[in-house]
């Protein structure tokens, strides 16, 4: 009995300084509560943003799961977890790379039927690793730089005159678009050509697509396709369609300053010397043109004479 009450007041006594201890540190605590209120306020309102467009948006928890399921394919692959970041990036944002033509696949349970339109632009998948079904009767795949061109293409109806597939990145391509025509080529075993504005920013994009770039260095034999092939614009088609003076652009600084990193690059020496004497022609002559100048006599040059003249009399490198 004694023993018993002797625990009583010990506890009695302990509870008694815990709550001494939490008065005296009241003032501590406010000044830590009001310290972190906005840090704890943002976080409270960004998972109420997120619950209200989950509830806007049914397809949102689908698209979380889908990229859940590509990480998991990719680390069953040995894959390094930077590329999570650009897919999750790429998977959040609007469709950055169009491609149409004679072309035909399944993504997950998506049916992509680009040979019902033939002139119709439909979005690269972001998760190229879930594409199979891979149907076509192109004769080659042709990349552009510039949506544009992608456009003008379309409504020359380019793909239903040549029979091909052609895709464009929009600028520099991203992750998706370079897994995609890696995919395309390595199934479709076709030729693949690029088509890219004559300054160094578009045989940079070049390159990109066939050497990949530092940042992914680790993921180059997903992404390069070493075997396409440019059609131009090369600098000596100024002369070749007597292009005017007004079309052709006097070389900014910065482009000199971009050109002359860039030929540095040893594999511009080792596997493409020819596309390293184009870079250093441009800098001689101290100009660039978009591939737009080349279409000033005819809106549909590009289409009906330029492109096709060269894939038939294999004017690329």
């Amino acid at each position: 009995m004694l023993h018993q009450h002797r625990l009583h007041l010990l506890i009695l006594s302990l509870s008694s300084l815990a709550v001494v201890s939490l008065l005296s540190l009241g003032p501590s605590l406010r000044e830590i509560v009001a310290f972190f209120w906005p840090l704890l306020l943002s976080t409270a309102l960004f998972l109420s943003a997120v619950a209200a467009f989950a509830k806007l948006s049914p397809d949102l928890l689908d698209r979380i799961r889908n990229v859940v399921r590509s990480i998991v394919l990719d680390i069953s692959d040995q894959r390094l977890p930077s590329i999570y970041l650009d897919r999750y990036r790429n998977h959040c944002a609007d469709p950055s790379s169009l491609v149409m033509g004679w072309l035909r696949f399944l993504e997950i349970d998506r049916k992509y039927d680009c040979i019902r339109n033939l002139n119709t632009a439909y979005p690269i998948p972001v998760q190229v690793e879930l594409v199979e079904d891979i149907v076509s009767v192109a004769h080659y795949i042709l990349v552009v730089e510039k949506e544009t061109v992608f456009q003008r293409l379309a409504n020359d109806k380019f793909c239903e005159t040549n029979h091909c597939i052609v895709i464009t990145g929009r600028g520099y391509p991203d992750v998706s678009t370079r897994r995609f025509l890696r995919l395309l080529t390595d199934k479709l075993h076709l030729p693949a050509y690029c088509l890219v504005d004559c300054d160094p920013y578009g045989l940079d994009i070049l390159m990109t697509y066939r050497f990949g770039t530092m940042q992914m260095a680790y993921d180059t034999k997903f992404l390069r396709v070493p075997e396409i092939r440019w059609i131009g614009a090369f600098p000596s088609d100024s002369e070749k369609y007597c292009l005017s003076a007004q079309c052709l652009l006097p070389l900014k600084p910065e482009d000199k300053k971009k050109a002359e990193a860039m030929l540095l690059r040893c594999y511009l020496h080792r596997e493409v010397p020819r596309w390293r004497l184009e870079l250093e022609n441009m800098l001689q002559r101290g100009v660039k043109f978009e591939l737009e100048a080349l279409s000033a006599s005819s809106i549909s040059f590009l289409s009906e004479v330029y492109i096709p003249a060269k894939i038939h009399s294999q004017d690329y490198i």
